[in-house]
């Protein structure tokens, strides 16, 4: 059964593992595209308004987290409206390595265990005073330019999985 977290004009919200069970490969292919940093993450303002923010995506446990400075737009932004976009590096204007994008539902975690689990599988030391978020995939994609093999499937929604 999918862990789901629904969102409004956002579909159904899964963490990352789960969407890993189902799309494995596009998973993965989205795991690598992402520790490639920075990468770029899309949240709404008080006004409506789009921002884009340089961030650090951290795979661990089945779960997208992002750790952020207590007083980042990006973090009040997400508990405000709670949905975010995020897109991979992409290196060069021949988009080499392909381009993944993710969107979803994201939530501020306060649970140690949680914690620890993100530290860990950070790529650098998170500092005690950074709040954590997990972010839930609502929608998945990639896309390529020749350079690279693309996964199947190349898109994924977790609405549209099969029920049993």
């Amino acid at each position: 059964m999918l862990a789901l977290q629904q969102g409004v004009g956002h579909g159904l919200a899964v963490p990352w593992g789960e969407f890993a069970a189902h799309a494995p490969e596009l998973a993965e292919f989205g795991a690598q595209r992402l520790a490639v940093v920075p990468a770029y993450l899309a949240t709404v303002d008080d006004a409506g308004a789009p921002r884009v923010h340089p961030v650090t995506p951290i795979i661990g446990d089945g779960r997208l987290f992002l750790f952020m400075e207590p007083t980042s737009p990006k973090g009040y932004d997400i508990v405000a409206r709670g949905v975010y976009a995020l897109h991979c590096l992409v290196p060069d204007d021949r988009g080499t390595g392909g381009e993944f994008y993710v969107r979803g539902r994201g939530e501020r975690i306060d649970t140690p265990h949680l914690r620890a689990v993100a530290a860990q599988a950070a790529s650098y030391t998170p500092q005690d005073r950074y709040v954590l978020f997990e972010l839930r995939v609502a929608e998945a994609r990639c896309n390529g330019y020749g350079d690279v093999v693309l996964p199947e499937p190349r898109s994924w929604q977790p609405d549209r999985v099969p029920d049993g």
